[in-house]
């Protein structure tokens, strides 16, 4: 039997947890005040009629102070319970957003890592952070809005058809009109289209995000923002899609809904118009008076009961689409844990006809490569730019699962190691690493956060960083980022060594980690490599050949395949492709600019 999918509203109070009790004792609350805010409209009407009884002796209307007192009574009643409902909804809504970002975050813990790499950062946070605090709208506002608002219609209807069904008629021709209206606006295909306001709305927030931290290459070149293809695009895209909503879609509407509603009191003239006749023959008057005031009282509660439901309406549907962004996260990815780990026997790394295709992708990234990494080598991978060598560096520690075929770390297949004992093994040196904003001791310390201060202080001088540290104001304590304290790319990378050395992994993989390094940094880098990569073994991706010369092996990815394999000296007899990339490689650092030349 198929399962009933559940309602939004059903999946939000799921993550309310213990807290779910709260939300509808806060819905209860909100139908009880309004039914008591409805107390001091009777109590003008029960004025009204005592005055219009004893007209013109108004001095005979005695109970007129204690309606007085009554409706403040209500008023004042009213306010209280509506505020104990909303403190309740508030309560268990910001614990519903709290669960979403933390469950939201647990997700992604789960994820591969190279999820991020195809997910910006900037539309993870919308989708998460941003759509969570439109749920606690919904749940803290517009949820006891609409029962409340229920509330006071069904009441309402009940006590209109209770004096004069043709009134009480006459006055709800507006709320019909007002629902048609709204219903225009968010029901049927317009619901798609805010759909698509939506999907803009995180387009323009990723772009954004892209754009900010392209902003050091906008002014060093001089750039404008029309450089930015893909925000100048987003911005464009959703500005279409509000205006498209706004005026294409809600302008007719909302002015129908806003004219009958606030001008509710127009449909009760015709009806009057037409009963006064029959009123003043039966010898009626007094009351057919007393019922129209009661009518125009009441005609002014129609505007707030509708107003209320649109915005609760409204409320619905933005958190409808919350919702669907929030599972993007949630149906993320999750690696597969094995329930019975086995740990590698020592720190080999092997590729055993392995493909790997993107998600997306027409062609596989890695196509059928096999090498082996025995214990304590190190291995180059090198090759054509989009040749595969980041893609199988980043299958080893499981940022990917393979399509087919088995990447093995100390000859277990790593989807049945344990992933902590995994990541525990292994040392990450990227390109562009990224610091915290953090002291230089915590940003080396998060390596291994047990290590002591003496430790990360070995660490950071075995990667060559003791004249970083020596310049800073507050030394290894100095808060990068702030004060105008920055490192340069190759002091940075030489942080990030530093870090790589204190967690003291037997396997170490080197992502073009001298690639944003000037000379004196890289020649400081290198001297780092050697301490970081002693007795261990190593998988290093590079462009400068130089680095890889004296390598125990070197594969050549091409394509996804693995073209050639050898040491350096094996590949230049070989005169192959590794041997054409040294000439190239050779020539490009022998070349330089002469005196008269014109390039």
């Amino acid at each position: 039997m198929k399962e009933k999918k559940k309602s939004d509203l059903a999946v939000l109070l799921d993550y309310a947890g213990s807290y779910k009790g709260l939300t509808f004792l806060g819905l209860v609350l909100s139908g009880i005040a309004m039914i008591l805010g409805m107390g001091p409209y009777i109590c003008i009407w029960l004025v009204a009629r005592d005055l219009i009884n004893v007209a013109p002796n108004w001095t005979e209307a005695a109970d007129i102070g204690r309606y007085g007192w009554m409706a403040f009574g209500f008023s004042v009643a009213g306010i209280i319970v509506y505020f104990a409902a909303l403190m309740c909804t508030h309560l268990a809504a910001f614990r519903t957003a709290s669960n979403i970002r933390k469950k939201g975050m647990a997700h992604l813990m789960k994820t591969p890592l190279g999820f991020f790499d195809s997910n910006a950062s900037g539309l993870l946070r919308n989708r998460l952070d941003g759509a969570a605090s439109e749920t606690e709208t919904l749940l803290a506002h517009n949820l006891a809005d609409i029962v409340g608002s229920i509330t006071m219609f069904v009441s309402m209807i009940i006590i209109m058809f209770a004096f004069d069904w043709r009134m009480g008629a006459a006055c709800l021709m507006a709320a019909v009109i007002s629902i048609i209206a709204m219903f225009t606006m968010m029901g049927g295909k317009n619901a798609k289209i805010m759909q698509e306001y939506q999907a803009a709305q995180d387009g323009i927030s990723k772009a954004g995000t892209e754009y900010v931290r392209g902003i050091p290459v906008v002014k060093v070149f001089q750039q404008t923002v029309y450089s930015f293809k893909a925000f100048k695009e987003a911005i464009e895209d959703y500005s279409e899609k509000a205006e498209s909503y706004t005026d294409g879609v809600c302008r007719v509407p909302q002015s129908v809904n806003l004219t009958f509603t606030e001008g509710a009191f127009i449909f009760l003239i015709p009806a009057t118009l037409f009963l006064a006749p029959g009123s003043l023959a039966a010898g009626n008057f007094a009351g057919f008076v007393t019922n129209f005031a009661f009518y125009a009282v009441f005609s002014a509660i129609i505007s707030t009961a509708l107003a209320r439901i649109m915005f609760a309406a409204s409320g619905m549907m933005l958190a409808s689409t919350a919702l669907k962004r929030i599972s993007q996260v949630m149906d993320a990815p999750v690696l597969d844990i094995t329930d019975h780990p086995i740990l590698p026997r020592d720190n080999s790394v092997e590729f055993e006809d392995v493909s790997f295709t993107y998600d997306g992708a027409d062609l596989p990234a890695i196509d059928h490569v096999s090498f082996m990494v025995e214990p304590g080598q190190t291995v180059a991978l090198v090759g054509p730019s989009g040749g595969g060598k980041t893609t199988a560096a980043s299958l080893i520690p499981r940022f990917w699962d393979v399509s087919s075929g088995t990447v093995k770390v100390g000859g277990v297949d790593v989807r049945f190691t344990d992933p902590h004992d995994l990541m525990d093994r292994i040392a990450f040196v990227f390109q562009n690493n990224r610091l915290f904003k953090a002291s230089i001791l915590e940003n080396v310390r998060s390596a291994r956060p047990e290590a002591t201060r003496r430790e990360v202080l070995k660490a950071l001088s075995a990667a060559q960083c003791d004249d970083i540290i020596r310049k800073l104001p507050k030394g290894v304590d100095t808060v990068i980022g702030t004060e105008g304290t920055y490192l340069s790319g190759g002091e940075q990378q030489r942080i990030a060594l530093a870090r790589a050395i204190l967690k003291d992994a037997p396997i170490v993989v080197l992502d073009e980690a001298t690639a944003f390094a000037d000379p004196e940094n890289e020649a400081l880098i290198q001297k780092a490599f050697a301490e970081l990569t002693k007795g261990r073994t190593v998988i290093m991706i590079a462009h400068r050949l130089s680095t890889v010369v004296g390598a125990d092996k070197i594969i050549v990815l091409e394509n996804g395949h693995a073209v050639e394999e050898g040491t350096h000296d094996e590949l230049i007899k070989a005169k192959g492709m590794y041997s054409r990339m040294w000439d190239d490689y050779n020539k490009a650092v022998k070349w330089r600019i002469s005196a008269g030349e014109v390039a």
